[in-house]
């Protein structure tokens, strides 16, 4: 076990592409939406303006309602002519379109845009005097540290960068060698696929956690993220997601020769993984089924229990069932893994 860890160490060590590109994935992914979500070309709404010449640069010599120009969130996109623009509506490239010509606001909307939607409302609410709310709306702030959309999303791209690593760097690279013949000589050797398979977990869930605290202090250099639990805390989280996810990828690894019928396995499990475990956004609208249904997914217990230790400052008893959760997961796959393993089939 001892030597085949090494030598599995080695091999990914001396590829200095792979290798490379699992720390610098990660980062530009972090770095790209810290970009965006820290300028104005991350608003959440694009309105549609026309006719708007080059000569009217100024938001302000526009004929809009002005409490619709003070809008956050809310980014203005210019037109030259009526054609270009509802072109962009009708492909939902704008999610409301204004036409900019004297006292009546005239506006056209994509029935079929949900943003398109929203937005009417906030441009006929423009109209209403401020006063009109003042007696019948209250206005109130949460009180306590407000969590950055980049500080929520960050855990996430650490799990979908492990969860990626950990199905195409076990199952895919171990079934490549049972092509090429690699397994079959390893059966000639007194070594058992229970040996075998838990020198490749151990091996990568090592470099996983090397590497991803390697991720973590550089967009933290930058970006200066807000820990409110224990890195201890985080630490056996993480652990524990690693160690789930590369059993899983243990399993699909355990038959087959055919590389392309591999990876196309591996992607039917990512992409539900990266969408219902909510990597990039919350599934809190969605249907009751979808939610039950993300909840056998390992990705989604790993990234509840890190987003609560990093965001929320919760505590290892706090996130037990998580963890426990994914050791039992672990345990199961890497069962599976080593009753169906095959050296050569």
């Amino acid at each position: 076990m001892w030597a085949l860890f090494k030598a599995r160490n080695y091999e990914f060590f001396r590829d200095r592409a792979g290798f490379g590109w699992n720390i610098l994935f990660p980062f530009l992914i972090v770095a790209g939406f810290g970009l965006i979500f820290s300028s104005d070309s991350g608003s959440d709404y694009k309105l549609g303006v026309f006719p708007v010449n080059e000569t009217q640069t100024d938001l302000q010599t526009l004929h809009l309602p002005d409490r619709l120009k003070t809008y956050q969130h809310i980014r203005l996109v210019p037109f030259e002519t009526r054609d270009e623009a509802l072109d962009k509506l009708t492909h939902h490239k704008i999610d409301i379109l204004l036409e900019n010509s004297g006292p009546e606001v005239k506006y056209w909307v994509n029935d079929s845009n949900p943003k398109g939607y929203i937005l009417e409302k906030v441009v006929r609410e423009s109209i209403i005097p401020e006063a009109t709310f003042e007696s019948k709306v209250v206005r109130q702030e949460i009180r306590g540290d407000e969590i950055r959309y980049i500080d929520w999303l960050f855990p996430g791209i650490l799990g979908m960068n492990i969860m990626f690593s950990a199905l195409f760097g076990v199952g895919y690279v171990i079934v490549r060698y049972r092509r090429i013949g690699v397994l079959k000589r390893l059966k000639a050797t007194p070594v058992t696929a229970f040996e075998y398979l838990t020198a490749q977990l151990v091996s990568r869930v090592l470099i996983m956690l090397v590497s991803s605290s390697v991720v973590w202090l550089g967009c933290d250099f930058l970006f200066s993220f807000r820990m409110h639990g224990s890195y201890v805390d985080a630490f056996v989280v993480f652990f524990s997601g690693t160690l789930c996810l590369v059993s899983l990828g243990l399993v699909l690894a355990c038959r087959g020769t055919n590389e392309e019928l591999t990876n196309g396995v591996i992607n039917f499990l990512c992409w539900p993984m990266m969408f219902l475990s909510e990597v990039w956004f919350s599934i809190e609208g969605a249907s009751d089924l979808v939610k039950q249904g993300a909840k056998i997914l390992p990705l989604t217990h790993f990234l509840t229990a890190a987003r609560k230790i990093i965001n929320d400052g919760a505590t290892l008893s706090d996130v037990s069932f998580e963890v426990g959760i994914l050791l039992i997961m672990s345990l199961v796959f890497l069962f599976i893994g080593s009753v169906l393993f095959s050296w050569t089939k």
